[in-house]
């Protein structure tokens, strides 16, 4: 097995690296020299308050340091990755908040052998300088339905006790009343989480293997292994196991909730699950939550405790009451602690309805006369063209883009056929083209719709007073313009342009007093297929195919060669004989 790729300059100086870089973004925090010992920058303040010391291994980002501020931690103790601080680091942080005037000193620690002996050393050495050093222990995990000799591991839920304390802290509580206010809440927290992929500490392989459809429970956050591997399954179900086992009575190690407790959620990402899945997570967990009847006071999304890139996440689920919200909501510095709304989850609306806003065309009466008639024919010509093209654009595609161009022609011509059934064709160029271009818009997706819309929609003005020859190329013209503006294209950059723009110098040559019409689309016809062919021989600017290089691009771009075949279908449906044609 290969070492996995990390982002580091060495691994013997990840972590001062790591720490470096934090205190090099925060103007709160400052590291003490010769020690891993991330302290608040304002130790001015802390005089006459119990100062708050936590710390552990590193690689749980951001904890421990991240809660370092006013409102939360006064300092952390980092380890190398996934290792305990020396015991010396955690006695030099207890003298240096002792000297800064501090009344007390509180140690959080999580329940690992290496910490506990590290810190309750410090603790010793400490408390026989006559320091007030107390410690609490935190062993939030609900994995385990037997007790282990070792005791419930801790978890994400620490991140609550921080801020509590940090809150009491702030207020001038003393020890003694912090501690007990902890001891209380901490039968009421428990943590547990899932893993889809390990992690690996610098300069080793991953710490285990999952294979690629299994999913481990109730793992710990180094990568210790878990109480079971089960196959992958959806979100929403692998979300209820873990609360349905976090809440199950015959597990030595639940939480006792029932309906109707009012609870805190906290929904960690273990650090390599993407942003979009954690929220997926959230989702799942509140309705599932709700639909068990607990009342959900706060919840807190994002990465609070990780184990490095550790693909997973972790629920933790506290009943708290009115107190301790109020001391979750209280304000804090550190940049790990989130900027959440301080307001229920509970009877709330989560959707808005909004009325539509879109200016509607109220005039629906069908047009008659010629013009709708020839309307009529030429929109049938380009749709059931481009239904016939289908395969040719794809193919075209798949060599410069995702290969779905003449899907996506076809989407549109299914819509103009639509139109054509169910909606009365306007009498006029102007509302037909905004119609048109609507029609486009919601119905053919994609990037060419998008030009398609914005380009009709910017032809339409040029049709409002008269359909003249000459008001049809002025239209081209402003819908060239459009396509430019927005999609940052020029002739030559092997798009639609290429060919639109060969018809529109053509279309120019329109006059309206007529005669020459026919000849003059002819000829802009001939323009455009002849410029969507010698798109084969440029060079791809904007679009998907830019990302190509052009010695792979051998045949003409699709997009030119639907814009070339479009204007062939109106040709081609003009020419039918019928009585006078103004277009």
């Amino acid at each position: 097995m290969h070492h996995s790729k990390k982002l580091i300059n060495s691994v013997e100086h990840c972590v001062d690296d790591a720490l470096q870089g934090l205190v090099a973004w925060n103007v709160g925090m400052q590291l003490v020299q010769g020690h891993r010992i991330v302290i608040r920058s304002d130790l001015k303040n802390l005089k006459g308050k119990v100062a708050l010391l936590s710390g552990g291994g590193s690689g749980h980002e951001p904890a421990h340091a991240g809660y370092v501020g006013a409102g939360m931690l006064t300092a952390a103790i980092a380890g190398d990755v996934f290792t305990s601080p020396p015991t010396g680091s955690i006695a030099a942080a207890i003298r240096t908040v002792v000297r800064a005037g501090a009344a007390g000193v509180l140690l959080i620690v999580k329940n690992y052998t290496g910490d506990r002996l590290n810190f309750g050393l410090a603790l010793e050495e400490t408390k026989m300088e006559g320091i007030p050093v107390e410690m609490i222990i935190i062993a939030d995990d609900c994995a385990f339905t037997r007790q282990k000799k070792a005791g419930r591991r801790g978890l994400c839920g620490t991140v609550l006790i921080h801020k509590i304390a940090g809150a009491m802290s702030q207020m001038g509580k003393s020890l003694n009343e912090i501690v007990a206010k902890l001891n209380a809440t901490l039968s009421k927290l428990g943590t547990m989480g899932i893993c889809l992929s390990p992690c690996s500490v610098p300069g080793s392989v991953p710490t285990f293997h999952l294979e690629p459809d299994e999913m481990e429970l109730g793992l710990g956050i180094h990568g210790e292994a878990g109480i079971e591997r089960i196959k992958m399954v959806s979100t929403d179900e692998v979300v209820q196991k873990i609360i349905d086992h976090m809440l199950n009575p015959t597990n030595e190690s639940h939480l006792s909730l029932q309906a109707g407790d009012h609870i805190v959620l906290i929904v960690n990402n273990l650090g390599g699950l993407s942003c979009l899945e954690l929220n997926i997570v959230a989702n799942s967990s509140i309705q599932y939550l709700e639909s068990k009847e607990f009342i959900i006071e706060r919840a807190y999304v994002g990465s609070f405790m990780t184990a490095l890139e550790m693909g997973g996440t972790s629920l933790t689920l506290m009943h708290a009451d009115p107190e301790q919200l109020q001391l979750l909501d209280a304000y804090t510095s550190a940049p790990g602690w989130p900027n959440v709304s301080k307001r229920s989850l509970a009877q709330r609306s989560r959707t808005v309805n909004i009325p539509n806003l879109e200016h509607e065309d109220t005039d629906k009466t069908p047009g008659s006369g010629p013009f709708v008639d020839k309307v009529r024919s030429i929109l049938d010509m380009v749709s059931t063209t481009l239904l016939q093209m289908e395969e040719e654009l794809n193919e075209l595609d798949r060599e410069a883009g995702d290969g779905d161009c003449g899907s996506t022609h076809a989407r549109a011509a299914h819509a103009i056929k639509e139109f054509l059934t169910s909606d009365a064709v306007p009498g006029n160029g102007y509302k037909l083209l905004l119609r048109l271009g609507k029609v486009i818009r919601d119905q053919m997706g994609g990037t060419s719709g998008a030009l398609y819309s914005i380009s009709l929609i910017a032809a339409a003005p040029n049709l409002k007073t008269n359909n003249n020859p000459s008001a049809w190329s002025a239209a081209l013209d402003s819908g060239i313009g459009a396509i430019k503006r927005y999609g940052g294209a020029e002739p030559g950059d092997r798009t639609m342009l290429d060919s639109l723009c060969a018809a529109a110098d053509e279309l120019r040559n329109m006059t309206d007093e007529g005669g020459n019409d026919m000849q003059v689309l002819a000829k802009a016809v001939q323009k455009a297929e002849a410029a969507a062919e010698s798109t084969k021989i440029m060079k791809a600017n904007v679009g998907r195919a830019s990302y190509i290089s052009s010695a792979q691009l051998t045949r003409p771009d699709p997009g030119a060669v639907a814009s070339a075949a479009i204007l062939k279908a109106i040709l081609t449906a003009l020419e039918q004989p019928t009585q006078n044609i103004q277009e």
